[in-house]
């Protein structure tokens, strides 16, 4: 996905986050989000939103992954202020707000055991939702396809693809 930056003459940025609409003025003061500002830094510092991992900083690891438009982004690469217009969606995002039930998926996980630590857990989450939400019935070659450019130290890649695989099966991508 490739998105171009554009100068905005405007002293404020919307951001729909997870649903919901926040304005920042835009600037280097304490509560303003920077132009140099990534989303990652956004999503964590100013929405609070730490279920978005910040690890390698360089789009190696895979731990920011959130959803723009429905598609896996690595949000340490990519400028809050090229997000305007967009819709985000982070791991806070994935479960349903009213009855508070967790996605399918994010339940999967659990039924699996598929992760340890947990910190690249919503990365590799968020990445396997975007596939989910492309291809609802995936080959277990087309999983670790989408989530070659998540990276976890701890736990066996075969409990990911187990549950991403189970999910697929229930129908996880609702």
């Amino acid at each position: 996905m490739t998105l171009t930056l554009e100068k905005s003459s405007h002293s404020t940025l919307t951001l729909t986050v997870n649903g919901e609409k926040h304005s920042f003025m835009l600037g280097e003061g304490p509560h303003e989000v920077a132009s140099s500002h990534t989303l990652a830094h956004t999503l964590r510092e100013r929405l609070g939103l730490t279920g978005t991992k910040i690890s390698c900083d360089n789009g190696a690891c895979g731990c920011c992954t959130v959803l723009i438009n429905g598609k896996a982004v690595q949000s340490c690469m990519l400028l809050t202020v090229e997000c305007e217009e967009k819709e985000i969606t982070t791991i806070e995002g994935l479960g349903d707000p009213v009855t508070n039930v967790i996605d399918p998926l994010q339940q999967s996980f659990i039924d699996h055991t598929a992760f340890q630590c947990g910190f690249c857990t919503p990365g590799i989450i968020m990445s396997a939702k975007a596939l989910l939400n492309e291809n609802p019935s995936p080959t277990r070659d087309e999983v670790k396809e989408a989530l070659s450019g998540n990276f976890c130290r701890c736990i066996s890649h075969y409990h990911v693809l187990d549950a991403v695989m189970a999910a697929a099966k229930k129908g996880g991508n609702q």
